[in-house]
């Protein structure tokens, strides 16, 4: 699409105009995860859960600008020092003021659902092709969801990091293995460090393992009796954290139970009609 209106632009005799753009350097935009979902992603106008509490909340932090350049969270010159130049607090818009709905530190960021210690793949969408070293972190046990994201809070080194992988499909694959022993919600932190351009690309992922404690989907929903399990016939289905605003609903469940109590009642029903008056 870039592409063709820059042709049209040409014929059209604008090339004065065209040359210009051209020296200001280039302004697209290239990528973000989509799996695990990044906030800006699951916040910006192809994001499934824009309409989440935690995307509206950082929208209006935003002073009401949407992330419609949900692909373009990017910054210039760092040359590695990114703990020099991102600061805490603002690791996930990357200091850009018009990202800083991204640092609000809240428990209900739409989340996806990983298995500590196993393998793992990212999948990070990009629209134009680049050179350069993925990195990927995350935060370790004990993390906070309702304190300001820090350096300090995420482990020292990257727990997968990928050179020049291949963009197959409109996106990049980065694969590696999950640290062991973490629990309920952290933060998977990707750093794109550009090799032909002077930009490293910075993003918040949202992730949730089993089994934690106030933060994890064990006390995601606080005092909620446990629902009977459902027939064989009937199918387990997950639903996302930010479809359903927490962690982990399973549907199934509550429609199993139900199927169950209406059974017992008309078996009920028909012991008392045969019974001699």
């Amino acid at each position: 699409m870039t592409a063709h209106r820059t042709a049209t632009a040409a014929l059209a005799g604008v090339a004065p105009l065209l040359l210009t753009a051209l020296a200001a350097g280039p302004a697209y935009a290239h990528g973000a995860p989509t799996d695990p979902v990044s906030r800006v992603a699951a916040c910006g106008p192809e994001g499934e859960q824009q309409g989440a509490p935690a995307c509206r909340a950082a929208v209006a932090a935003n002073g009401g600008r949407a992330f419609d350049a949900w692909d373009n969270l990017r910054v210039a010159g760092v040359g590695g020092r990114d703990r020099e130049v991102v600061p805490d607090g603002k690791l996930c818009s990357a200091g850009i003021d018009a990202y800083r709905g991204l640092d609000l530190a809240r428990a209900d960021w739409p989340a996806t659902e990983l298995t500590a210690g196993a393998r793992f793949t990212l999948t990070y969408r990009s629209t134009i092709p680049h050179r350069g070293t993925f990195s990927l972190y995350l935060t370790e046990e004990g993390h906070d969801p309702a304190v300001p994201l820090r350096w300090a809070d995420l482990a020292a080194e990257p727990f997968a990091t990928v050179t020049d992988p291949e963009l197959a499909g409109g996106a990049y694959r980065i694969s590696g293995t999950l640290p062991t022993g973490l629990t309920g919600r952290h933060v998977l932190y990707t750093v794109w460090r550009n090799t032909d351009t002077p930009d490293t690309y910075y993003s918040c992922s949202d992730v949730v393992f089993p089994g934690g404690g106030a933060n994890g989907v064990a006390n995601a929903v606080p005092d909620a009796p446990t629902p009977p399990s459902p027939p064989a016939s009937v199918p387990r289905t997950t639903v996302s954290a930010a479809a359903a605003g927490s962690p982990r609903v399973l549907v199934p469940l509550l429609a199993g139970g139900a199927a169950v109590l209406a059974g017992a009642a008309v078996g009920a029903a028909l012991l008392l009609r045969r019974r001699p008056r």
